[in-house]
């Protein structure tokens, strides 16, 4: 009986971790992507303003 109740004991524990990695995960994943866009946009922005400094029009 004893044996049994470790037994479901570390499979609890082992689920509870598993539970939070994966949670943990998926926040990351978000933030990764929060992160990609504002990259995006900041090189985007970046890129206009070196456009407006040169002023010259390309022929």
């Amino acid at each position: 009986m004893r044996a049994l109740l470790w037994t479901v004991g570390v499979v609890a524990g082992v689920l509870i971790l598993l539970g939070l990695l994966l949670e943990a995960a998926r926040w990351l994943i978000i933030i990764g992507a929060i992160a990609v866009v504002v990259l995006l946009v900041l090189a985007f922005v970046r890129g206009r303003r070196v456009v407006q400094r040169e002023g010259a029009p390309r022929r």
